[in-house]
Order: C-alpha cells, then sequence, then structure tokens
C-alpha cells in the first residue's frame, strides 16, 4: 500500500479515537449540566454536582478542540464543506456552548433564587443541545447530506438546514447521544458525591444508558432499511483529494450493512457498544460507578466505530451528487500535510492523555455538601 493511502487510514482511525474522546470527556460534563437541576434538590446539592466537574469540565473541552483540529488540519475539503452545510447548527451548538463557562462564573455571585435557577437552567441547555447536536449530527451524515461542488471546485447546498436538523433519524440519534452523556454524567457523579446525590445519579445514570441501549438496537434496524451509499469504482486510494473525479457511487437500501456482510467480524462493534451500555447501567445499579465509567468508554467506542464501519470508505456522502461524496480517499489533505500532523499527533495526543489522568488522580476524592458550602473560592 502507499504511503499517502496508509496515512489516510491512519487519519481515519485517528479521527474516530478524537470523537470517542470527545463523546465520553465531553459527554460526561454535559451530563452532569443535564441533570444538575434534577440530581440537585436544593443550591448546596447543585453547588456540589457543579465542583465535582468544577476542575475537569475547561480541560475536557480540549477534546472539541482536538476533534476540529484534526478534521481542519487531515480532512480540509471535509472541514471547509461540512463546516459550511451545517453552519446554521454550528452557531446553535456555539452559542450553547457559550452559556457554559459564563454559568458556571456567574451563578453563584448574587445570593438570589431565581438568579440561581435562571443559570441552572443555563446549566441544562448547554448539557443538552452540544450532546444532541453532536449525536443527531452522525444522523445526518448517515442519511446523506445535500451538496455538490461546481466545475470550479465550489461548494453549493442543495437543501434548507431544517431538511437535515429536523428529522426523525436524525432526532434519535440525538436523543441517544444525550442519553450516553447523561449515563456518563451519572458515573462521574457517583464516583465523587455522596447521598443523596449518589442515589440520584445513580437512578438517571442508570435509565441513560437502558434508553440508549433501546435506541442504539432501533437505530440499527433503521439504517439496516434506510438508503446508504456504496462506491462502484475507485481509480485510486491515492488519488488527489478532489471530489469531481476518480469515484463513482451509488445509492442502494441496506447499503450501509454491505461491510458488515463482507466482514462479519465487524459485528463485535455494535455488540460491544450494546453490551457496554447496558453493562454500566447494571454497574450503576450494583453501586461500581469506576467499573461503570469504563463500560461507558466502550459504549462510545462501540457507537462510534460501528457507525465507521458501516460508512467506511464515506466521511459525508451527499445525497444529491453520490459520485463526488467525501471520502476517505479524496478528502484528505497532502501526503506531507498529513505527515507533519502524524508527528505532531504522536507527540502531544499522549501527553494530552497523560496530563488528564494525573489531573483526575491529583483531585479524585468525594465533593461533600458542607465543604462547598463554607469554601468561598467554589463555584
Amino acid at each position: 500500500m502507499e504511503t499517502y493511502a496508509l496515512l489516510k487510514l491512519i487519519w481515519t482511525g485517528i479521527l474516530g479515537v478524537l470523537f470517542i474522546g470527545l463523546g465520553t470527556m465531553v459527554g460526561m460534563d454535559m451530563g452532569v449540566g443535564t441533570l444538575l437541576r434534577f440530581v440537585g434538590r436544593n443550591d448546596g446539592e447543585r453547588r456540589t454536582a457543579l465542583n465535582i466537574i468544577g476542575p475537569h469540565w475547561d480541560g475536557n473541552q480540549v477534546w472539541f478542540i482536538l476533534g476540529g483540529g484534526a478534521i481542519f488540519a487531515a480532512f480540509p475539503t471535509l472541514y471547509g464543506t461540512s463546516f459550511s452545510v451545517f453552519y446554521v447548527v454550528m452557531i446553535l451548538l456555539l452559542f450553547s456552548m457559550i452559556l457554559r463557562p459564563v454559568a458556571f462564573e456567574y451563578r453563584s455571585k448574587a445570593d438570589s433564587r431565581h438568579w440561581r435557577a435562571s443559570w441552572d437552567v443555563t446549566f441544562l441547555i448547554s448539557g443538552f443541545v452540544p450532546m444532541f447536536v453532536y449525536g443527531a449530527a452522525f444522523g445526518n451524515i448517515l442519511e446523506g447530506v445535500g451538496y455538490h461542488f461546481t466545475w470550479t471546485g465550489q461548494y453549493v447546498q442543495d437543501e434548507s438546514f431544517l431538511n437535515y436538523l429536523i428529522n426523525p433519524f436524525a432526532i434519535l440519534c440525538g436523543l441517544m447521544s444525550v442519553a450516553l452523556s447523561v449515563q456518563q454524567g451519572g458515573a462521574m457523579l457517583m464516583l465523587r458525591s455522596e447521598n443523596p446525590i449518589y442515589g440520584r445519579a445513580r437512578a438517571y445514570g442508570s435509565i441513560g444508558g437502558f434508553v440508549a441501549a433501546a435506541l442504539f438496537v432501533i437505530g440499527g434496524f433503521w439504517i439496516a432499511h434506510m438508503p446508504g451509499f456504496v462506491l462502484t469504482s475507485l481509480s485510486d486510494p491515492a488519488m488527489p483529494a478532489n471530489p469531481l473525479h476518480g469515484q463513482t457511487a451509488a445509492i442502494r437500501p441496506g447499503a450501509w450493512l454491505e461491510n458488515y456482510h463482507a466482514h462479519p467480524v465487524l459485528w463485535l462493534l455494535p455488540t460491544l457498544g450494546t453490551v457496554c451500555m447496558i453493562g454500566e447501567a447494571l454497574l450503576l445499579r450494583v453501586n461500581r460507578p469506576a467499573l461503570g465509567w469504563w463500560f461507558g468508554l466502550g459504549a462510545w467506542a462501540g457507537t462510534i466505530t460501528t457507525v465507521g464501519a458501516a460508512m467506511f470508505p464515506f466521511l459525508m456522502p451527499s445525497i444529491t451528487a453520490p459520485d463526488q461524496s467525501l471520502t476517505v480517499w479524496n478528502g484528505t489533505g497532502s501526503l506531507y500535510g498529513l505527515s507533519c500532523m502524524l508527528v505532531v499527533a504522536v507527540i502531544f495526543v499522549p501527553i494530552i492523555l497523560s496530563y488528564t489522568s494525573w489531573c483526575y488522580h491529583v483531585m479524585r476524592g468525594r465533593v461533600r455538601v458542607q465543604d462547598v458550602i463554607n469554601d468561598s473560592h467554589s463555584y
């Protein structure tokens, strides 16, 4: 295999790892924000929940930056096209995420019940919306996006954002993403809180796992019957990054399962996702949140790799011009760019993982309501 084609595959794998890290780490914090008003019944309990993720939430946002940076550096055509297609959704995502740091800083600045209640609603919005958009985006891509390129390479959008933002399958995927984040957030709250927060987090976290598993299975049956995309010819995996030439594609029902039929070992991926979702829910029920958290990582890994295996080599298929769909082969950067960025990734991704692990180790332990109330420096 040529070096260029190999680098394309390597970067596809790295992108998958970053998406898994984003879902796990960012989803955990977003899940706590979504659950804030439900696990905390008074101001002290809600402040305790916020201080559980307080030392880490901003650091976990690095996974958003890593994911977007990897697409920008390694998949520039995909970056430009996807951020244009989903422009309205991206603005909605950014607006909801901008509210989050503001809510952390301002919630306890005024000793007013209505003031703090309004910021608690802000936490709910800024926790629910980003994870819903994250999941819905995968649903939109699986359905195909309306766009094409002119002979000059100019991107043209062929459908309104409402067509891909509000449709049943995208909503299902968005709700599943939210359920996974609630499950992971519940596990985190159990790890670092005491009753009554502990007990409520256990209940909501386990429910999130069961809901996610149910939606995952329903989504699988849905995908089995929905139109999918398949390459009918490909000139060269090491082809230049040009969506106008070098491949032909077709749309046919059930095409997203063709890779699974050709390679039955891939069925282990959705099995992993389903087992980990149910397993984490059961582990939270029996008060094993630490092991449950790692099952949550497995749930995200199973979900992301299931989608990736079904779509490979497609990255963002075009419903209006299938031959111009962005794939692993025509949507990446240059050989030089992929090589340089691989060196950067090999150096810095392990550093980020090591530093994150060290932070969680140093700031481990349970957060108690009384300690938060008596600490003027807490959120």
